[in-house]
C-alpha cells in the first residue's frame, strides 16, 4: 500500500467514529441510515458490519445514546460525544497548521 493510500485508510475506515459522531451531531439517525450517509457525505464506503460495531461501541462508551421508535432504534450524539468530536477537530486543525 502506498503512503497516501495508508493515510487515507487510517483517516476514513479506521476512524469511522469521527464520521458517525459528525453525522449524529447534524441530526439523529437510524442505524441503517449511517453507512449510506457516510458514503454520500464523505465519499467512501464503509464495510457492511463495521459501522454497526463502531456505533455499538460508541453507545457503550457513552458517546451516543439510542432509543426505540416503533421497531427502529434511533441514535443521537451525547454531550460526551460532542466533546470527543471537538477534540478530533482540534487535533486535525493543529496537524494541518503544522503541515501548512
Amino acid at each position: 500500500m502506498l503512503p497516501f493510500e495508508r493515510l487515507q485508510k487510517s483517516n476514513t475506515i479506521e476512524n469511522l467514529w469521527i464520521y458517525i459522531l459528525l453525522l449524529l451531531k447534524r441530526k439523529s439517525l437510524y442505524g441503517w441510515e449511517i453507512p449510506a450517509a457516510i458514503e454520500r457525505e464523505f465519499d467512501f464506503k464503509p464495510g457492511k458490519i463495521t459501522p454497526y460495531r463502531v456505533l455499538y461501541r460508541l453507545e457503550g462508551d457513552g458517546f451516543v445514546k439510542s432509543k426505540m421508535e416503533g421497531r427502529r432504534r434511533i441514535y443521537k450524539i451525547t454531550k460526551k460525544g460532542k466533546t470527543e468530536l471537538n477534540k478530533a477537530k482540534n487535533f486535525y486543525k493543529k496537524l494541518l497548521n503544522k503541515l501548512g
